[in-house]
């Protein structure tokens, strides 16, 4: 093990320095009220803060009300819902980490009922709690099961338009505070679902052969770009595979990172799979601890380009493992924060870097010291 260890290495991306490589995946917590988020994503998010992670991206949030997963998505699209974003965005920078956000459309996968409820079309259960359904777009007209809404193929004038909305959305990102911006490619949603041949059947300049079907994820990276600061961090996320037969492979992903870093992405945040049903975190296929690292690895070989690994990353010694193998240049957790919002803190206990609780918010670090010489003190 390195004297300091690479996970709490602090590392500049553009004109932004995070002060370690811990990075907390955007997670969707689906209790936004017409896009607007309130207390809930406040104390979810500070939480995080708190807990030492040196970058955290907020939740998905649509560029347009008809980009939506479920009724309960943040959004992104009003400056109503940016103004909500700053209490957020100010508690994370003032807590000495980086706010960042994560900005998609989810195309064929809008108008979902929210997880809690089945996570599958809008039924009759929904209706009647209120929860109506809405057209959506999508690259073709193929819905993506039996009993799931059959979304309209997009017309030039519709990709224009949801072009643009990506670039408000980016601005609007900067006036709530945002220091960094993930553009939303994977998982099945608008972007992911224009690049797959499995839901890409358009035969004009955005379907066909690959770099048709990469057309749309490069013109909406080029006007975010455009939109927003040089200085500040651009990510892209990709499903690395579809892991589907006939869909979307590595080789392919490593092409379009290729082309995104040509427009001015400066990572690319390596997750797979999502073009179904099932969805990314539950799709079938063999998974274990850091399943999705070889993406990250691949990727950041063949590009030149930062990495961030992401997928059942468990512990400090695993996280940094990934660093020191140069698989990746960040390691994201998800569902391990909602587990312990203090694994960062955990983690630099366990690797050695703050035995004395100094990097803890000083509120709690006064008392940990003296709960740590108690429990010596009783042979515990």
């Amino acid at each position: 093990m390195a004297a300091q260890p690479l996970l709490f290495t602090a590392l500049q991306i553009a004109e932004v320095t995070l002060p370690n490589r811990i990075v907390i995946s955007p997670m969707c917590q689906y209790s936004a009220e017409d896009g607007v988020v309130n207390d809930w994503h406040f104390a979810h998010l500070s939480s995080f803060a708190m807990g030492g992670a040196g970058l955290i991206f907020c939740e998905a949030s649509a560029v347009s009300e008809e980009g939506r997963i479920t009724h309960g998505d943040a959004g992104i699209w009003t400056a109503e819902q940016a103004a909500a974003w700053r209490r957020i965005t100010d508690f994370i920078s003032g807590q000495g980490a980086v706010p960042a956000i994560q900005i998609g459309h989810a195309g064929r996968k809008a108008s979902m009922q929210r997880p809690w409820y089945g996570n599958g079309p809008l039924g009759e259960a929904d209706t009647a709690r209120g929860d109506l359904a809405w057209p959506i777009l999508g690259p073709s007209d193929l819905a993506m099961d039996d009993g799931w809404l059959v979304p309209t193929a997009m017309d030039g004038d519709d990709i224009s338009r949801v072009t643009r909305a990506f670039a408000e959305a980016a601005k609007r990102s900067l006036d709530a505070g945002f220091q960094a911006l993930e553009i939303h490619g994977a998982h099945g949603y608008l972007i992911q679902s224009f690049l797959s041949p499995i839901s890409n059947r358009r035969n004009d300049g955005y379907g066909g052969d690959r770099s048709g079907r990469m057309r749309l994820a490069l013109e909406v990276t080029e006007t975010v770009r455009e939109a927003w600061p040089a200085e500040l961090p651009l990510f892209f996320r990709v499903s690395s595979v579809d892991g589907i037969e006939g869909g979307w492979e590595l080789d392919d992903s490593v092409v379009l990172a290729r082309e995104l870093k040509e427009r001015g992405v400066d990572v690319i945040d390596c997750s797979s799979g999502g073009n179904s049903p099932q969805g990314a975190t539950n799709a079938p296929g063999k998974r274990g601890p850091g399943f999705q690292v070889p993406y990250a690895a691949a990727i950041r070989e063949q590009t030149g380009l930062m990495t961030q690994a992401v997928g059942l990353i468990l512990s400090a010694e695993q996280a940094e493992d990934v660093l020191q193998s140069g698989a990746a240049d960040l390691v994201a957790i998800g569902r391990e924060a909602l587990h312990d919002p203090f694994w960062p803190r955990h983690a630099a206990e366990a690797l050695g870097c703050d035995p004395e609780f100094d990097g803890w918010p000083h509120q709690y670090g006064w008392w940990l010291t003296r709960r740590a010489r108690a429990l010596k003190t009783m042979g515990l």
